[in-house]
């Protein structure tokens, strides 16, 4: 193109110069970034299609993996000029087709304007804005010869086998560069040539892979592929793996990636995509070192959709080779997965983590009927089941004799399956309260998965169950580190359990000035409070949770009640609140055990945690570490529940 300057919003794009400013400052953009974004530019609102895209920028018969490098140039740009994909003032992506830049240009000026025309209709191409290719052996050869400051005079000959020698020189070296920019196909050549230089990963997090259907409808697809490789990723215990649901904010968010990785505490960024047609599918990975912007390794797979399995496998061995780490191979092959299970396998986990429990459970059961031996689906359905009974949502024995027999049968398919150990664990731990063994699987579950944040969180409840709670707490930091997102109030209560409760209102604090609209935080900083004996500031975080959670009315009368007769006003209304849902549907009797001990109503606190014990309600595991129960320990009735129970005496 001529070489020029377009104007857009508070933007220059210097052609000529090969810059991007803001004003007086000029900002940092790659070659295929700012390559791609004049090509945009000068298409002035009209539509550039992918095709044509890779054909200005790399050629018609490149065989590098220009999908990827499209998705990569595109969000570079985004970043630079502060774009938003979902709303954008300047790139706007076409689904499925290309991208158009939609900023009005208010002027475009011509370097050449001034007259300059001696290039203007003769036909040759301009090679200014272009770096001029030496070859190296002439920069040798200047720098190590001297000037003579009277030249012999030429020997014809000598001229002549000179002229043959340099001739070679520069068709070896010719052959040296096309052989590398070949060589690059699979990005070898960077990978041979920038190894030395690229500083060690210990710490990744793989960002969600992004969905190239173009159909909403297949985000589900992607989410799984990336949890899926997270979780073979994180069985290297040399490598720490953030968990999904921290790295499942950054979906669709334009961030710059060392910014990410701040947050999350890691110096290795994966960032990658996935589409499929048909029976096909195909996926990108580029694995990046945050710190530096550096790119350590980028690949691009097709497979068969009943491949998926042993492709994943592969992407996480090679991840691991790449960040300098040994790798395991698996003891047995890999099983192969009917493809329409699997499918419903990952609709099932989507659900799941959406917490849409009735809707995952089906998915999960169809995988089943698919695969009778897949065993990751089994696995899912003891989570939905055992969900059900430890988030209180259904009495115990109507749901939990079945999430153990799903792990069971997860178990009894594949020994290896983490997730499978530790739904045993918590079936051992929650439902038949049988502690050694809930101590084994849950150790299990660790061992096979160092990054596992859920095994370390489920561990850290086992061992405090056992009273070892300086152990627990390890756990919950070990899970709060791999997971920071996920339960932001993990260790704030594992603190609480442990009565550091000064410890557990700064925990609190710092976690609310984080995520001040996350209404668990809000919850843990009403405990905190409580049990530091603020009950005034315990009330009025209890009213803005619950105006947070979008219960007005109950935020309402949380304030009239603290004005009425302060705390124990509070309590009341809760109990109150309790009695009126209980009417409707199930309310488990730990609830009504719990209000009652905080009002030190000592034997209906008793009463309904006899019934509590009755039902096996799941969380009365954890009454010995409750300092709300604190003052029944030397009640025999109290005494007597756990006893029967076997829990070890408190300390």
């Amino acid at each position: 193109m001529p070489a020029g300057v377009a104007r857009f919003a508070e933007f220059e794009l210097d052609s000529g110069r090969y810059e991007l400013r803001r004003g007086e400052h000029v900002l940092k953009l790659e070659k295929i970034p700012m390559e791609l974004l004049t090509v945009l530019v000068e298409s002035n609102g009209q539509l550039v299609t992918r095709d044509e895209i890779i054909e200005k920028i790399w050629g018609k018969d490149v065989f590098l993996d220009t999908e990827h490098g499209i998705n990569t140039a595109i969000r570079k740009i985004r970043q630079a000029l502060g774009d938003d994909p979902e709303q954008p003032r300047f790139v706007q992506t076409v689904t499925g087709k290309g991208y158009r830049f939609i900023a009005p240009l208010t002027e475009i000026s011509e370097a050449r304007r001034n007259g300059d025309n001696s290039l203007k209709g003769s036909g040759s191409l301009e090679t200014e804005a272009r770096p001029e290719f030496r070859p190296i052996g002439s920069e040798v050869a200047a720098i190590a010869a001297p000037k003579a400051a009277n030249p012999p005079a030429a020997n014809p000959v000598r001229s002549a086998n000179l002229l043959r020698a340099a001739s070679l020189a520069i068709l070896a070296v010719s052959l040296l560069a096309a052989a590398l920019v070949g060589f690059n196909v699979r990005g070898w050549r960077d990978r041979l040539m920038a190894r030395s230089s690229v500083p060690r990963i210990h710490a990744l997090a793989v960002l969600p892979l992004e969905n190239l259907s173009g159909d909403p409808s297949q985000d589900y697809f992607a989410d799984g592929m990336t949890d899926e490789l997270i979780t073979m990723l994180a069985k290297n215990p040399a490598l720490r793996v953030i968990s999904r649901t921290s790295v499942m904010r950054y979906k669709k968010v334009q961030r710059p990636l060392p910014d990410i990785a701040r947050e999350l505490g890691v110096d290795g960024i994966l960032e990658g995509s996935v589409g499929r047609s048909g029976n096909r599918v195909h996926v990108t990975a580029q694995l990046i070192h945050a710190g530096t912007d550096t790119h350590v390794w980028a690949e691009s797979y097709d497979r068969d959709l009943s491949d998926v399995n042993s492709l994943q496998t592969e992407l996480a061995q090679t991840i691991a080779q790449q960040v300098g780490f040994t790798v395991s191979v698996p003891a047995k092959p890999e099983r192969r997965i009917n493809p329409e299970a699997h499918d419903a396998y990952l609709l099932g986990r989507y659900y799941w983590f959406a917490s849409d429990s009735e809707k995952c459970r089906p998915y999960f059961q169809k995988a089943i009927d698919l695969q009778p031996d897949y065993a990751a689906a089994w696995s899912g359905l003891a989570d939905y089941y055992m969900g059900k009974g430890v988030g209180g949502e259904s009495p115990p024995e109507a749901v939990m004799p079945q999430g153990e027999e799903a792990a069971q049968r997860a178990l009894a398919l594949d020994d290896s399956l983490v997730e499978a150990h530790n739904s045993m664990a918590a079936a051992y731990l929650f439902y038949r309260w049988d502690w050694k063994r809930a101590e084994q699987e849950s150790a299990r579950a660790v061992e096979l998965n160092p990054n596992f944040a859920e095994g370390h969180h489920l561990r850290g409840y086992v061992l405090g169950t056992l009273n070892r709670a300086d152990e627990a707490l390890q756990e919950q930091r070990k899970a709060m580190e791999l997971d920071p997102f996920a339960r932001p109030w993990a260790l704030g209560y594992a603190l609480i359990r442990a009565r550091q409760f000064d410890a557990a209102l700064n925990e609190a604090r710092v976690r609310s000035e984080a995520q001040p609209n996350d209404v668990s935080v809000r919850g843990l900083l009403v405990n905190a409070y409580r049990f530091k004996g603020m009950e005034k500031e315990a009330a009025q975080e209890w009213e803005r949770m619950l105006l947070l959670a979008g219960n007005k009315e109950s935020a309402t009368a949380v304030r009239q009640a603290f004005a009425r007769d302060r705390f124990k006003a509070v309590l009341e209304w809760e109990l109150n609140d309790f009695k009126k849902k209980a009417a409707k549907g199930y309310v488990s009797p730990l609830e009504f055990a719990d209000s009652y001990a905080g009002l030190r109503r000592k034997d209906e606190a008793i009463h309904y945690l006899e019934l509590a014990y009755k039902e096996r309600a799941p969380y009365l595991v954890r009454i010995q570490s409750d300092p709300n129960f604190d003052f029944l320990h030397s009640d025999p009735r109290y005494q007597a529940v756990v006893r029967k129970m076997g829990l070890p005496a408190a300390q």
